[in-house]
């Protein structure tokens, strides 16, 4: 039985889904560094911006969250070479990666607005009373402590775009789904080849919690929250 073929696995599916992995990590990484980095800009611009600044990032985020990342996908690959006198043509991975930073920093703002408006407002005015200016205080004193509350929903927001990086594979881009499809077109085995990214998932997404475990851990401050 192909089925309890380990040659099957170890020769046509494991070596194909493996890479697959490798190419899901080149979205996840820096997706995940360069969306929470746009996300905790935006978030401290939600909350301390001019009014301006703060209707436009709300809009920004309203828009994102608002519609299905796949539609984006769409935008961004097959719509922005279509606009008049803009034409922009993306690759594959560029497009992707373009609406995974957009959708996970979008949503890690929302948990960055959150834990800045949870701070203590007091800790401004010590700050302003000992000279320091508004940029100084907000990124020294506010962002940090801000970042560490945030952390959880942060990390969950990750955990989602390890998950939803599948999608890259409708802009063309082969990541790991990308090649369970193509192998369960060329092997008629769905049942094999998914149960086996599934897997490979389930082992990124692990990976994943550990490392925000530990660095919640090794962020941690005693008396400030609650360490796993």
């Amino acid at each position: 039985m192909e089925f309890l073929d380990l040659a099957f696995y170890t020769e046509r599916i494991i070596p194909k889904l493996t890479d697959g992995m490798i190419e899901s990590l080149w979205l996840i990484i820096p997706a995940s560094l360069i969306g929470g980095a746009f996300g905790i800009l935006m978030g401290v611009l939600r909350v301390f911006g001019a009014n301006w600044i703060k209707k436009i990032a709300d809009s920004f985020v309203a828009i994102i969250r608002g519609v299905p990342l796949t539609i984006q996908l769409m935008i961004l690959y097959f719509g922005l070479p279509n606009i008049p006198y803009l034409k922009l043509y993306l690759d594959p991975y560029q497009a992707a990666l373009l609406g995974f930073i957009f959708c996970t920093g979008a949503y890690q703002s929302e948990y960055i607005r959150g834990a800045l408006l949870s701070i203590k407002q007091g800790q401004i005015k010590a700050g302003q009373a000992l000279g320091m200016t508004k940029f100084q205080i907000i990124w020294s004193i506010i962002v940090p402590q801000a970042f560490r509350k945030a952390i959880p929903g942060c990390g969950n927001e990750i955990i989602y775009l390890i998950k939803y990086s599948s999608l890259a594979y409708l802009v063309t881009h082969i990541e790991l789904t990308g090649e369970a499809k193509i192998l369960v077109s060329r092997t008629f085995k769905p049942t094999e080849v998914y149960l086996i990214a599934g897997c490979y998932y389930l082992f990124l997404v692990t990976v994943a919690t550990w490392l925000l475990n530990l660095l919640e851990r090794k962020l941690y401050i005693p008396g400030f929250g609650k360490a796993k």
